[in-house]
């Protein structure tokens, strides 16, 4: 509980009441929007990364706490503690934070919560076992899981490797949220830039013509213009 308390002191003194009023319309916390909810104190991620880095031995109890939070620095303190000890950890200690992570899926529910952790964790878990469970993440009605799916391919991008990245983009093509979109889109570029421009133009002619349109143009971002525009005005 000490713990806790000394974290959620530090995010205190740290918190900067104009910044947050800025991310929390960054982050969509009005009526109705995705981030409805949660509460900002104005910190910087590099902040959030200085705290963190003073509390990386706490226990899963004491992240869970942190995480069930309604202040969203003290959710992302808690995975940025959480990505530091599943990449220190042996085999069993990763496969236990592996499993907690999902398992707390529901408080990681916002893009940046998601786009720090999923694949320094999930990601990483399953190149080493097995990416099916992914695919099911795809197909989850939580927005959060589904982005999870998406943006832990990540992880297989930086080893060279593509195939769940179009599998996982498949599955979540028509998908109604642009935040997938977004998602998707940068999963395929990444793929483009780190391992085969190649196999991303063979995907994109299959599927350009049907992906949602900001999908497309966040995966084609570091084309050529005449390129880009090869697949813009596709019919």
């Amino acid at each position: 509980m000490s713990e806790f308390l000394d974290i959620h002191s530090a995010i205190q003194k740290l918190g900067n009441k104009k910044r947050a009023i800025g991310s929390a319309r960054f982050f969509k916390t009005g009526p109705g929007q995705y981030g409805e909810g949660d509460i900002f104190l104005g910190l910087t991620v590099p902040q959030c990364r200085f705290v963190s880095q003073s509390y990386t031995t706490i226990s899963l109890s004491t992240i869970k706490k942190l995480l069930t939070s309604k202040i969203h620095e003290e959710r992302l303190i808690a995975l940025l503690i959480l990505v530091d000890q599943y990449r220190r950890s042996g085999d069993q200690d990763k496969k236990t934070i592996f499993h907690f992570y999902l398992s707390q899926t529901q408080y990681i529910n916002n893009w940046d919560l998601v786009d720090l952790s999923a694949d320094k964790i999930v990601g990483e878990f399953l190149y080493t076992t097995s990416p099916v469970i992914l695919k099911k993440l795809a197909k989850s009605q939580n927005l959060w899981e589904r982005r999870i799916a998406m943006i832990a391919t990540f992880a297989f991008i930086k080893k060279g490797e593509y195939a769940i990245t179009f599998a996982i983009a498949k599955i979540l093509l028509h998908d109604n949220h642009d935040l997938i979109h977004k998602a998707c889109g940068w999963m395929l570029r990444e793929v483009g830039k780190r391992v085969s421009k190649k196999q991303l133009i063979i995907f994109l002619n299959q599927y350009s013509k049907t992906m949602p349109r900001t999908m497309l143009r966040y995966a084609i971002e570091h084309f050529s213009d005449k390129e880009r525009q090869k697949f813009l005005n596709k019919k």
